[in-house]
């Protein structure tokens, strides 16, 4: 598996995951993180544009997609029910999904964003249990709680280099 940053031409396919990840979010108790419509074209295009938006290729194809940016996030401002594990510049990771073809691709993506910086935030919402024991398993903890610009409650998820 390799790791490169999206190509504008890939907006459909990449849109296309995320149709798919909604769909078998809400078939697994979690319809209400991304909706019916989250990520939007308009936010995926911008995260293309801006040189964040990443994909996992296996032999040629395309499986999977994820942001990934160094430097902090407004949303992780303010923590509560807890605390970060460091206040020492961060990479964030937002918006992963993978087409479930090859088992250990998010897996793959979260290491990759980690080994660009050592210090690595995300977060997910608390029906996300699917996305929780995947962090838990590459080593996250969870931190506390934050919102989300629309006031969302999100899960606070933290991984440092020792």
């Amino acid at each position: 598996m390799k790791i490169r940053k999206t190509k504008p031409e890939e907006l459909k396919l990449v849109m296309k995951l995320y149709e798919n990840a909604r769909s078998f979010m809400a078939a697994h108790g979690n319809p209400l993180q991304w909706g019916t419509s989250h990520p939007g074209e308009d936010l995926i295009l911008r995260d293309i544009e801006e040189g964040n938006s990443y994909v996992c290729e296996e032999h040629g194809a395309v499986t999977a997609v994820f942001y990934y940016r160094e430097g902090s996030d407004p949303t992780y401002a303010r923590i509560y029910d807890g605390q970060w594990l460091n206040e020492l510049p961060y990479g964030v990771v937002h918006r992963i999904t993978s087409d479930g073809t090859v088992k250990g691709t998010a897996s793959f993506c979260l290491d990759w964003a980690f080994r660009q910086c050592g210090n690595l935030k995300i977060d997910t919402h608390r029906d996300n249990y699917i996305m929780q024991h995947l962090l838990e398993k590459n080593g996250f903890r969870q931190c506390g709680i934050i919102y989300t610009d629309d006031g969302s409650e999100r899960l606070a998820y933290q991984k440092a280099e020792q």
